[in-house]
């Protein structure tokens, strides 16, 4: 059980590293288009969270995963399938804290977050990378 979990676990934080980044990337692009050029904070936060999402697939195939498929297409056509979910369910929590609890629109992001990264992790373990 060891032996699984060990590795298990070292993806997990790299796939949380990379996922770090893929949040700066995420909070400066939805920061920049809600804040200066005043779009709609739903608009804001999916063109952020798209922009993340290609960021993380480059750099969980190339560390995380290690993936060798030659179907990059394929690869990357899951794990935006499996973001865009991840997408719905981040703007679901955001319009939860942030429009009905009333918490500060970023720590709601923040919040939605952590719960996006478990079932990104998830989903593209069992369904996009070739472990």
């Amino acid at each position: 059980m060891k032996e699984l979990l060990l590795p298990l676990l070292g993806r997990l934080i790299k796939f949380c590293v990379v996922g770090f980044s893929g949040m700066i990337v995420d909070f400066f692009f939805t920061w920049l288009c809600k804040e200066k050029f005043k779009w709609n904070k739903y608009i804001s936060n999916s063109i952020g969270f798209v922009l993340a999402a290609t960021n993380n697939y480059v750099w969980n195939r190339i560390w995380t995963f290690q993936s060798q498929g030659s179907e990059i297409l394929r690869e990357y056509s899951t794990f935006f399938i499996i973001s865009l979910v991840g997408l719905g369910i981040n703007n679901a929590v955001i319009y939860l804290l942030h429009d009905r609890l009333k918490l500060n629109f970023y720590l709601a992001k923040i919040l939605a977050i952590g719960v996006v990264t478990l079932w990104n992790f998830g989903m593209n373990y069992l369904f996009t990378f070739d472990v």
